[in-house]
């Protein structure tokens, strides 16, 4: 009997470093994870409004446009910059929750590319260039 008493014990040891081993383990990811979590969700969240910004400021571009001069674009493409600019206005920035955030965000590209064709203008939203993509060293 003894001799199972000492085996008993060293499988006990075993399993009781190997669950300390997992619950420290386990604590330390979840703390990474946070913390990944929320570089990627600020970096994700920042691309989005400046996308919805690109998107927004060549709709007021047009409209500003059409302010000057009513017959610049088709009364077709005049509706649908008005309703690209009312799709970015109301696209829910501050509710991260709602699940048809990318849904929005599609509608809005696909109304965006609709104008620009009506409007005769080839515009792709490219993002923001990041540094010394444009050849330079500096």
């Amino acid at each position: 009997m003894e001799e199972s008493d000492i085996f008993a014990t060293t499988v006990g040891l075993d399993e009781a470093q190997l669950k300390a081993g997992f619950d420290e383990g386990f604590a330390e990811g979840v703390i990474a994870g946070e913390i990944e979590g929320r570089e990627v969700g600020l970096k994700i969240g920042f691309q989005v409004g400046e996308e919805l910004g690109f998107y927004g400021g060549c709709a007021q571009l047009w409209i500003s446009l059409l302010q000057r001069d009513e017959s610049a674009f088709s009364a077709r493409a005049a509706r649908g910059i008005q309703q690209l600019r009312d799709l970015v206005r109301d696209y829910p920035v501050l509710d991260h929750q709602n699940e048809q955030l990318q849904e929005k965000l599609d509608a809005i590209r696909g109304k965006f590319r609709a104008v620009s064709s009506m409007v005769g203008v080839k515009l792709d939203y490219q993002g923001m260039p990041s540094a010394g993509s444009d050849g330079r060293s500096f």
